[in-house]
């Protein structure tokens, strides 16, 4: 028989962050898990636990890394976690934040975007204790008749009351009947996996409660769902997502972590640092009210933060390196990692942007030129006629953009 922390302790680490955007929705769930728990700790049972990934792209991004704490949690507690990718969700792809159709992807693009989620998962979860499962495994199994029982559950007015459809369908805008059908499938999801909990973010709340409506139709005890707030994405604006472009990807390189959470705005800051990062409320509590009273500057909290996050999915050293090449490349100096280009003539700077594989093309190199957009050495170029001598002895630094740096070495 399995044994668990006491229930008050579970319950402190548990609702840690959960949000549901409404108080009478806490409740009921705070009470429900609880009862749960205690259940658990009586029976020695641990509960089953998931949440669910669509293999939109082949990468997990920070944002993804709040619900996956999340699933940690209750692994550290003792309790059952899966990790579901939703290969067949993922061919719809998840309306719940979306103001227009998704493109759909067939079931061979999802898997093999899927091949890296679990990989990228360990960085947060045990692996020992994590099952991972694909739900194209029952969902692409189902007939006809079977979905009909499933949508037989919802009216077609609880789909159009949900925010993004409302806007839709207010500017005549196009509402595809397989959107509908997402939140059956995901839903269908907790039957399938006889789940205790679900985790997922706010924007979930409607798909995590149909997995309740399910699991009562199929004579199954409701799973109970605990949602978090969204992490915005480096625009600060938008919840962070690959397909906008406003990712911070968990598997990327240390320097390029560490750099992009320097330029998520500042009004952001309190919300990475309350989602992402391993500091306590007091720890956070603390460096607000030290940077409102001047004591420390924003741009000093960013580098703390940064070097967390890069701590948190690369290690100590890696944060350590990348927060020294940060460092450098605010005083126009090439980071470590930058790669080198060997200058053996006089050259364009255009063709030098292209040869070292600063831009795609030269169009892009002269716009990049144009813009303002490429130093040498610190200095801005200021036309597309500038030509790069040889300086044999003196290696320089030419950068394009704010991360991009390039080596040069002279013979």
């Amino acid at each position: 028989m399995a044994k668990f922390p006491p229930v008050d302790q579970q319950m402190q680490i548990l609702m840690r962050g959960v949000d549901f955007g409404d108080q009478l929705t806490y409740t009921n769930m705070e009470r429900e898990l609880r009862e749960r728990l205690q259940e658990s700790y009586e029976s020695g049972r641990p509960l089953k636990v998931y949440c669910g990934y669509d293999p939109s792209s082949p990468d997990l991004h920070v944002g993804h890394t709040i619900t996956m704490r999340k699933l940690r949690q209750f692994q550290e507690l003792g309790h059952e976690v899966t990790f579901l990718i939703g290969t067949f969700t993922g061919i719809i792809g998840d309306p719940s934040d979306r103001e227009s159709a998704r493109r759909q992807q067939t079931l061979d693009e999802a898997l093999e975007k899927a091949k890296t989620y679990a990989d990228q998962a360990w960085i947060v979860l045990d692996k020992e204790q994590t099952r991972v499962r694909y739900n194209h495994e029952w969902l692409s199994e189902m007939n006809f008749a079977e979905v009909i029982r499933l949508a037989s559950n919802f009216t077609v007015q609880q789909f159009l009351a949900r925010e993004n459809f409302a806007k839709r369908h207010a500017h005549n805008d196009p509402i595809w009947l397989h959107e509908f059908f997402y939140a059956l499938m995901q839903g269908y999801d907790a039957v399938a996996l006889q789940t205790d909990v679900q985790v997922g973010g706010s924007d979930q709340l409607f798909n995590l409660m149909a997995g309740r409506k399910l699991m009562e139709s199929f004579g199954m005890k409701p799973q109970i769902v605990l949602t978090s707030q969204l992490l915005v994405g480096t625009d600060g604006v938008q919840k962070m997502s690959k397909s906008l472009g406003n990712y911070i990807g968990i598997s990327e390189p240390p320097g390029i972590i560490f750099t992009k959470v320097l330029n998520v705005p500042d009004s952001a800051m309190r919300s990475y640092a309350e989602l992402v990062t391993r500091w306590p409320v007091a720890q956070i509590n603390e460096y607000f009210a030290a940077v409102e009273s001047g004591a420390l500057a924003m741009r000093e909290l960013k580098h703390k933060l940064a070097w967390e996050i890069v701590s948190i999915f690369h290690g100590d050293e890696a944060a350590n390196r990348a927060a020294e090449d940060a460092a450098r490349m605010h005083h126009g100096e090439a980071p470590s990692d930058a790669p080198a280009f060997r200058l053996i003539s006089s050259i364009n700077i255009v063709d030098l942007l292209v040869a070292g594989k600063l831009v795609n093309s030269k169009s892009e190199g002269r716009r990049l030129v144009e813009q303002g957009g490429v130093r040498v050495e610190g200095e801005v170029v200021n036309g597309i006629d500038k030509v790069v001598e040889p300086t044999p002895g003196r290696d320089r630094t030419l950068q394009a953009g704010k991360r991009k740096f390039l080596r040069l070495e002279s013979q």
